[in-house]
Order: structure tokens, then C-alpha cells, then sequence
């Protein structure tokens, strides 16, 4: 599915960013060949934090997911069957804690092996991560704070870096 030197990338968007009482809301990839997928997750019955000021960030109500949302069981299988190897994130404290909240839930286990990006950056990528993801969003012109715009983001940001070695 990736290697290294052709990653997928993913993002998470939460209820809030408590590690402690928080769950995944979406999550996006961005595949080796630019395409994405992303699922608004529909909470589990055990689920019930909520930050206004986070939904503000991202956008998506409580009762959107509970409308539209996805179950969490059917979120990791298709999950499960697009990924495998490493996938890599930019924010691995919080995605990590999301992602196993999220296949706890559904009772299951990833087929991927999530990590961070910097493991594909050496120290002057990760000097200029900022600026050129910055330099990123404001050329492609789309809605940050959501899960698959963001992987997207991750995507071309780590494409813009890979001439610094």
C-alpha cells in the first residue's frame, strides 16, 4: 500500500483535545496518489465529552455526527482493509490516543502502524515544517480542521521538503 518513500498520511478531528475524556469525531487519509477518505464518526454510546470551542475549530456538531456519523465498528474495517504499514501524522500524542480509542471501541486492532512525522524528516525539514505548511494552506486555498484536508496538507507539505536532504 506506502513505503517510505510514497507515505500515507492521516488526521484525526476530536470532541476536544482532553486525553483524558475525548474521542475522534473524523479522521482522514491522503494515499500515496493524492487521493483521500474520511469518515465522520457517529459517537459510541460511551462517549459524551464536548468542547463548544473545539467545535468552533472544526465545525462539526454533536448531533451532525449523530445524524451522519459512521459507526465506529464499520469506520475501522474500511480503515483496516485501505491501510497498512506505517501511516504517519503530525500531532502523534493526540492521534495516537484517538486512534486506539476509536478501534478499542469497535473492538479491534489496526492493520497500520501509526507514527510520527518526523520520522520522515531530517533536522532541516523539521526547521521549515512550519513555514511551508503554512505556505501550503494558504496556496491550496481549502478548510483546515478537517480530517482529510488536513492528511492532504501533510502530503504536500512533506512533498514540498523532500528536495532539502
Amino acid at each position: 500500500m506506502n513505503s517510505p518513500s510514497q507515505p500515507v498520511f492521516i488526521d484525526f478531528e476530536a470532541s476536544s483535545l482532553d486525553l483524558v475524556a475525548s474521542y475522534p469525531i473524523e479522521v482522514g487519509i491522503c494515499l500515496p496518489d493524492s487521493s483521500t477518505h474520511s469518515w465522520l464518526i457517529k459517537p459510541h454510546v460511551l462517549w459524551n465529552d464536548w468542547s463548544e470551542s473545539a467545535e468552533e475549530i472544526h465545525g462539526l456538531c454533536r448531533q451532525r455526527l449523530v445524524d451522519e456519523g459512521i459507526e465506529v465498528y464499520r469506520v475501522v474495517k474500511e480503515m483496516n482493509e485501505l491501510l497498512s504499514g506505517d501511516i504517519f501524522c503530525d500531532a502523534w500524542t493526540f492521534d495516537s490516543f484517538w486512534m486506539h480509542r476509536l478501534f478499542k471501541a469497535a473492538k479491534a486492532k489496526p492493520t497500520f502502524h501509526l507514527d510520527s512525522i518526523s520520522m520522515l524528516l531530517n533536522e532541516e525539514q523539521i526547521l521549515k515544517w512550519q513555514d511551508v505548511r503554512q505556505q501550503v494552506i494558504s496556496e491550496m486555498d481549502i478548510v483546515t480542521h478537517r480530517a482529510a484536508n488536513d492528511a492532504m496538507i501533510l502530503q504536500e507539505t512533506w512533498k514540498r521538503l523532500q528536495h532539502i536532504k
